[in-house]
């Protein structure tokens, strides 16, 4: 009889724990991705100052740079990293390393993604091509590359790391187009930086989804010419952002607006 029970006791133990575990697989989650990702090994260069690239915006689509609030807090990153536009936005940590005569100790730059370095397959990617497959190479205004290493290094040995962006303001939505075709310029993004997908709502519609065209550039073919526009973003850490009446009823091709901001 002694011997049934305790049978029956372990039984329900372990069909206890059973439950206690399929209950936890079937509700778990990842945790929030970290304030900072591990430091990798890359390239870096520099572009001198007369370069006008800061001013045509490049492959992200910001426009001139100075102008957009970015500066020369920026970078072009190579195939490996541009990730065919979609991460544009996202801010890195940049520091020099391993070279003892060129580098500045103890310094570190934060830069944001606002370009594509193309690459160059003339080039063996261990020579000339240096932005070519599989090499990670950020290009860097020389404002920026000389914070970390005097500009005579030219092509030098770097880590980076992923880290959140902070930015001053809120989001900016630049609108443009004409009739029913509208694009949208999402710019100055806080947080993970980079946005993978895009919502946006008239007064007379629903949530509409929005197509990446390129770099943050997000267009899609409605008339919501005459209604106010709220807009939902969600980045690539998974956080979504909603900012309801961002541009007026009265808004026009050309404008501007600013919406909420992710925190950081």
């Amino acid at each position: 009889m002694a011997a049934s029970a305790t049978t029956l006791l372990v039984a329900t133990l372990l069909l206890t724990l059973s439950l206690q575990s399929s209950s936890h697989s079937l509700y778990s989650f990842s945790p929030s991705p970290p304030q900072h990702s591990e430091w990798r090994p890359a390239r870096a260069t520099y572009y001198a100052a007369a370069d006008p690239r800061d001013i045509v915006g490049g492959a992200c689509g910001y426009g001139d740079l100075e102008k957009s609030g970015y500066g020369k807090a920026t970078a072009g990153l190579s195939s490996a990293l541009f990730e065919k536009g979609q991460i544009c936005g996202a801010c890195f940590e940049v520091r020099c390393v391993e070279d003892l005569k060129y580098c500045i100790p103890g310094t570190s730059i934060i830069v944001t993604a606002t370009n594509f370095c193309a690459p160059n397959y003339g080039f063996e990617a261990e020579t000339g091509g240096k932005c070519n497959l599989p090499n990670a190479h950020f290009v860097l205004p020389i404002e920026a590359f000389d914070k970390i290493a005097i500009w005579k290094a030219s092509n030098m040995p770097i880590q980076y790391r992923r880290i959140k962006c902070r930015k001053e303001g809120g989001i900016r939505y630049t609108i443009d187009g004409a009739a029913i075709f509208l694009s949208v310029l999402i710019s100055n993004v806080a947080g993970a930086g980079d946005i993978v997908a895009v919502k946006i709502k008239g007064s007379r519609t629903g949530w509409l989804p929005m197509n990446r065209n390129w770099g943050q550039n997000w267009h899609i073919n409605a008339d919501l010419k005459n209604q106010p526009l709220s807009f939902e973003l969600t980045s690539s850490d998974g956080v979504t952002l909603i900012s309801y009446y961002v541009a007026p009823q009265n808004w026009d091709f050309g404008q501007s607006f600013e919406g909420k901001q992710y925190e950081t």
